[in-house]
């Protein structure tokens, strides 16, 4: 498989239209694709313990899920099933490459990519997702149903496990052959059904909720709210009914919070927040020192690894940088080197050399690795 892909996509056109608003079918998305896994070494990841699998099975009655690891036996059912492996770019890099196809969208958006194999008629119901993702068609073909849009109001199936439309209203109706790409917003209702066997490559986009934005952002401004400052009713009207509070003590609190709601508040968090891994990634300290030994000593590459949530953010006279839900600041020197190993993953030959010259830039790549971000060779 080429990184040298292109999305057959205008890309102004999708972002100002399509880009959380609207579903979208994409013909033959990419020229030239060829599945970069097929569904034989998808099988064989599903078995493996630290791997996160999920078999869904439609019965008679009713739907049934099942978590890995599987055996090679769970694979022979008489109902139709599909298999759901998750964080495969995890494993495998030309599974990883197909996320350069959408780097017009900014990388700490991204969450992983999802695969899953299907039997004849398999499927993982009708229902809706609170994240973005293109539905790229690997090997045979998958019907794809679109539906209303929902929310959390929406009524859903009985079901202990399984978030499963109790109503879906089919709106328009894709047969997608490989290549094929349909682009599914938040909230729309979608049900995809194998035509025969097929695989599917599920390139999602996280976003963070609301309550967890406003937590961290009030998380941040009360650190550097003096906690010494108190409620203040200087000249006040006399109280005349015991114990009531008033009106206007209600107003005068929520004037005052509001004041300390408008200081200025770094923008750390939010770096930290995006870039917070979804799954463990604590590094190993023996391949830590290994890792920062070899840096400093005859290092051939550094790569990104594969789980690795990086981000950065320009100051005035400072970049921050956000590395698996830290953030440190660097001096401005070592932004190239940041921007290479951001868009193409390493840092190889000359331009590690280069990197490896500069101090600042040394000290950013160490502290990547104790984050857990780099892989030395």
């Amino acid at each position: 498989m080429s990184g040298n892909w292109q999305l057959n996509l205008d890309r102004d056109v999708f972002l100002n239209e399509y880009w959380q608003r609207k579903p979208l079918l994409i013909r033959n998305g990419s020229a030239g694709f060829t599945p970069p896994l097929g569904s034989d070494h998808l099988a064989g990841l599903a078995l493996e313990d630290d791997v996160e699998s999920r078999l869904i099975e439609k019965r008679d009655d009713g739907w049934q899920l099942h978590h890995g690891p599987f055996s090679t036996a769970d694979f022979s059912r008489d109902h139709p099933w599909t298999l759901l492996v998750q964080a495969v770019d995890h494993y495998f890099p030309e599974v990883a490459e197909l996320q350069r196809l959408f780097d017009f969208i900014p990388r700490w958006r991204m969450d992983d990519v999802m695969v899953s194999y299907a039997v004849d008629g398999g499927s993982a119901g009708p229902h809706y997702d609170n994240y973005d993702v293109f539905l790229l068609q690997g090997e045979g073909q998958r019907l794809w149903r679109v539906g209303q849009h929902c929310d959390s109001n929406t009524a859903l199936l009985p079901h202990q496990d399984m978030r499963l439309l109790q109503d879906f209203e089919t709106q328009e109706e894709f047969l997608l052959d490989p290549g094929d790409i349909l682009y599914v917003p938040p909230g729309i209702a979608h049900w995809g059904i194998a035509v025969g066997e097929c695989t599917t490559f599920s390139i999602g986009f996280r976003a963070p909720t609301i309550n967890d934005l406003v937590s961290r952002w009030t998380d941040e401004l009360l650190l550097q709210t003096d906690d010494e400052r108190f409620y203040r009713d200087a000249g006040r009207a006399p109280c005349t009914r015991a114990g009531e509070i008033e009106s206007a003590d209600v107003e005068r609190a929520l004037s005052q919070v509001r004041r300390a709601l408008e200081q200025n508040v770094d923008s750390q968090w939010f770096g930290e927040l995006v870039t917070e891994p979804r799954y463990d990634s604590e590094p190993d300290p023996d391949e830590q020192e290994q890792a920062s030994t070899l840096l400093h000593n005859g290092a051939a590459s550094v790569s990104l690894h594969p789980a690795a949530k990086l981000a950065w953010q320009e100051g005035e006279d400072e970049v921050t940088v956000f590395a698996n839900g830290e953030g440190f600041a660097c001096q401005p020197s070592a932004l190239a080197s940041l921007l290479i190993l951001c868009n193409r993953q390493c840092l190889t030959g000359g331009t590690l050399d280069k990197a490896l010259a500069d101090s600042d830039t040394a000290s950013m790549l160490e502290r990547l690795i104790q984050s857990g971000c780099l892989h030395v060779e």
